[in-house]
């Protein structure tokens, strides 16, 4: 019994030091998966710096009750797997919700982002955000627009004027 007893303990640790190490965390269902399919959800995940894992409710629960991952104790309710999130959760909600799209059994059922709940709406909203890089370039280029009409600007004046003394050197010249 004690040996039981102490798996669990492992368990319960290591969700709780797999939650405390995540930025974020996304509660599915995915009654109905083939090994399969779940395997091609992993490899899907896993470049995007998150992890989906299958626990027992009760252990995850355990490991939720303190911490900034409180909410998810609510939303572990029938079969479900936590993806841990440690890189950019707008493309890891992104690929969850194609995969969604793709196979009927895999369901959203809510998550922490940045310590707080988010609902199966915030989900689908974080997953319609463009990209970090995506949104880095057009706040770059909105940066760039003042500055490159500033220069251009700045620089009409001197161009103007050396073409006024062209055209007067040419004027005196044809005189």
């Amino acid at each position: 019994m004690s040996e039981a007893r102490a798996e669990k303990a492992a368990v319960v640790a290591e969700v709780r030091d797999k939650l405390a190490a995540s930025n974020s965390v996304i509660v599915t269902e995915y009654r109905g998966l083939t090994v399969g399919a779940l395997a091609k959800l992993r490899r899907t995940l896993r470049p995007l710096g998150a992890e989906y894992k299958v626990y027992k409710n009760t252990l995850i629960k355990i490991a939720a009750r303190d911490g900034a991952m409180s909410a998810v104790d609510s939303m572990v309710t029938g079969p479900v797997a936590i993806t841990f999130v440690q890189g950019e959760v707008s493309a890891v909600a992104k690929a969850l919700r194609d995969f969604a799209k793709e196979n009927d059994a895999l369901k959203l059922k809510g998550g922490v982002v940045d310590g707080k709940a988010v609902d199966v709406k915030g989900l689908r909203a974080l997953a319609d955000l463009p990209s970090r890089e995506v949104m880095l370039a057009k706040l770059a280029g909105l940066l760039k627009a003042p500055m490159a009409n500033t220069a251009y600007m700045l620089s009409a004046l001197p161009r103007k004027a050396a073409y006024g003394l062209k055209a007067l050197v040419e004027q005196k010249e044809a005189a």
